[in-house]
C-alpha cells in the first residue's frame, strides 16, 4: 500500500526533477509523505472526498489557502485530484501536554482569532458550513444505513444532541478550523502554525474553543483562561454553560466520528479504541454538564 502511494506522489505534475518520498506517520484521515525536491522540502497529502465525514477537498484547499494568506499555515505550492502540496514546516508536531501551558494558550488564541476573523477575506464565495449538532443527526443516520454496533445508543444520543443545541442557542458565525487536535499544530522554534483544514468551515467560535479544551483535556482552570483569554473578559455563569455544552457535542461528535470510521475507513488504525477513549470521555463530560 504504501509503496503504492508512494507512486501516486512521484507521479504528480508539479515535479521538475526526481523526488526522494519518506512516508509521514500520524494522520487519521489522509495519507502523508515527506519529499525532497532538489534543495527544498515540501508535505504532500493524500486524500479523496470523505462524504460520510463531510470532507470536501475543494473546501479543504480554498480553506489552507486562505490560512497561509492569514499567516497562519504553510503555503500550498500544488494541489490536483487526491493530492495537495505544501512547504514543508521544519518543527515539532504538539502534544496534549504542550497546549497546556499559559503561554501557548495565548499564542493559540492568537491563531485562533485570525483563522476567526481574517479567513472570511480570504475565501471564495462557495465554503462550507460545520454545525455540529447537524453533524451528529448525519453520522447517526449514516450509522443506521451502515448497521453499526452502536445503532441500540443511537436514540439516546440524539436526544442528548437535541439538548445541546438548545442550550448553546444562538450563536455568532465565524470561520472555525474545527478539528484542534495537538498533532494540527506545529513549532518551528520560533512561532506556531497551524495546519490540516480538512473540516473547516463556518461555525460558532464556542466550538473551537470546546474542541480545544476537550480534545487536549484542559482542566477548568485552564478552560476559564481560554475563555478569559479569547472574549477578554471573564466568562459569565451563562456563557460557561453554553461553552460546555458545546464541548459536550465536541466529545460526541469525535466518538460518533470514529464509530462512523468503524465501518467506512480503510486506514490502518484503530479506531475501536479511539471510539472508546472518546465515548468514555464525553460520558464522562456530559454528567458534568446535567450538575450544571
Amino acid at each position: 500500500m504504501t509503496a503504492d502511494l508512494s507512486k501516486q506522489v512521484e507521479r504528480l505534475t508539479c515535479w521538475q526533477q526526481p523526488i526522494r518520498c519518506e512516508a509521514m506517520e500520524g494522520g487519521i484521515t489522509n495519507h502523508n509523505f515527506r519529499v525532497e525536491h532538489g534543495n527544498e522540502l515540501f508535505f504532500v497529502r493524500l486524500g479523496v472526498d470523505i462524504p460520510e465525514h463531510g470532507v470536501y477537498r475543494f473546501n479543504e484547499l480554498a480553506a489552507s489557502q486562505a490560512a497561509f494568506s492569514c499567516g497562519i499555515s504553510p503555503e500550498v505550492v500544488h494541489a490536483e485530484s487526491g493530492a495537495m502540496v505544501l512547504r514543508f514546516i521544519d518543527g515539532k508536531t504538539l502534544e496534549p501536554e504542550n497546549l497546556r501551558d499559559h503561554s501557548t494558550i495565548q499564542k493559540v488564541v492568537s491563531l485562533l482569532k485570525k483563522c476567526h476573523l481574517e479567513m472570511p477575506q480570504n475565501l471564495p464565495g462557495s465554503t462550507l458550513i460545520l454545525w455540529v449538532f447537524q453533524v451528529i443527526r448525519g453520522y447517526a443516520k449514516t450509522m443506521r444505513e451502515g448497521q453499526s454496533r452502536m445503532i441500540p445508543q443511537l436514540s439516546r444520543f440524539m436526544e442528548i444532541n437535541r439538548q445541546l443545541e438548545k442550550t448553546v442557542g444562538a450563536v455568532e458565525i465565524h470561520f472555525g478550523h474545527n478539528d484542534l487536535l495537538a498533532g494540527n499544530f506545529i513549532n518551528d522554534g520560533q512561532r506556531l502554525w497551524l495546519i490540516d483544514w480538512d473540516y473547516a468551515g463556518f461555525n460558532s467560535p464556542l466550538f473551537d474553543l470546546a474542541n480545544l479544551a476537550s480534545n487536549n483535556e484542559y482542566t477548568e482552570i485552564l478552560e476559564r483562561l481560554l475563555l478569559a483569554s479569547y472574549f477578554e473578559q471573564e466568562p459569565t455563569e451563562d456563557l460557561w454553560k453554553r461553552y460546555f455544552a458545546m464541548k459536550c457535542a465536541s466529545l460526541l461528535r469525535e466518538a460518533m466520528w470514529s464509530m462512523v470510521s468503524e465501518i467506512h475507513s480503510t486506514l490502518d488504525f484503530d479506531y475501536l479504541q479511539y471510539t472508546t477513549e472518546n465515548l468514555d470521555r464525553f460520558e464522562k463530560t456530559y454528567a458534568q454538564f446535567e450538575k450544571l
